[in-house]
């Protein structure tokens, strides 16, 4: 009987491998930090990240980003949800046309104003002047460049996540997380949990675009911060490394032929 049943593990296994995973849902996060907004389909370019994905950030009462001479910076420079959790209470809504930000607590409008002129930037900077007070070093920035994305590493990349990574890991962590936690692009479903992690240096296909996976994704404390109440809780980086080993979820890969991908497209794994 104990053989019965893990030859029958072994078989839905087999199983679930074979089948084709798809993306269940498509995030782009037009503010570096905040919410972000799902996408029905999205238009990939090679060697782009996702469209308009951390086009802005907010600096923390620096004035180091140079718009005219863009470079990558570490988060610590900006507003992120790592250091600043308080992010997690505005929900926002961001109109791709004319790039103008509406921010809301509670269910109300609280600031509405257009990134690219410099009226609607210092609307939505005074009221985070206030709203972030606590953990600002200075007067808050609005940045961007054209062309330019405030991404946690350097390289243009997607971030994809498992959702049946995000449910063992709630299994282990004792408490239901929100797969929003993760700030992916790309949330894939029908793939076993943890799978993921054997796609690194493998080419990936998603609706007419294909990727190419290169790393995995270290977390840091901002997957720790509910995304509801806005409060931190248990470590999710320390649950990693005391369940695993590491601190490792998710994945980056390259856009190395661009296309159309949609929620329901199917993802195929080669090489």
């Amino acid at each position: 009987m104990i053989y019965g049943n893990l030859y029958a593990q072994e078989k839905d296994l087999r199983q679930a491998l074979n089948a084709a995973p798809t993306i269940a849902s498509l995030y782009r996060y037009p503010i570096k930090g905040m919410a972000g907004n799902a996408l029905p389909a999205v238009t990939l370019a090679a060697g782009e990240g996702m469209p308009l994905d951390r086009a802005y950030a907010i600096e923390n009462g620096s004035r180091t980003f140079d718009a005219e001479n863009p470079k990558w910076l570490p988060k610590v420079h900006f507003l992120q949800l790592m250091q600043h959790e308080r992010l997690a209470g505005l929900a926002l809504a961001f109109d791709e046309e004319s790039h103008t930000l509406t921010l809301f607590r509670g269910g109300k409008q609280v600031a509405k104003g257009g990134l690219q002129a410099w009226l609607g930037r210092q609307i939505v900077e005074q009221f985070l002047a206030a709203y972030m007070k606590a953990g600002l070093r200075g007067p808050p920035h609005i940045v961007s460049a054209p062309g330019h994305s405030f991404t946690d590493i350097a390289e243009k990349a997607l971030h994809i996540v498992n959702l049946e990574s995000v449910r063992d890991l709630s299994r282990i962590a004792g408490a239901a997380l929100d797969p929003r936690r993760f700030r992916a692009n790309i949330y894939i479903e029908g793939l076993p949990a943890w799978e993921e992690r054997r796609w690194c240096g493998k080419t990936v296909s998603c609706g007419t675009a294909t990727l190419s996976v290169f790393k995995e994704t270290g977390r840091c404390e901002g997957c720790s911060v509910d995304l509801e109440t806005g409060h931190r809780g248990a470590s999710i980086p320390a649950t990693l490394q005391r369940t695993f080993g590491h601190m490792k979820f998710g994945l980056y890969a390259r856009v190395i032929s661009g296309g159309e991908i949609a929620a329901g497209a199917t993802v195929q794994v080669f090489g």
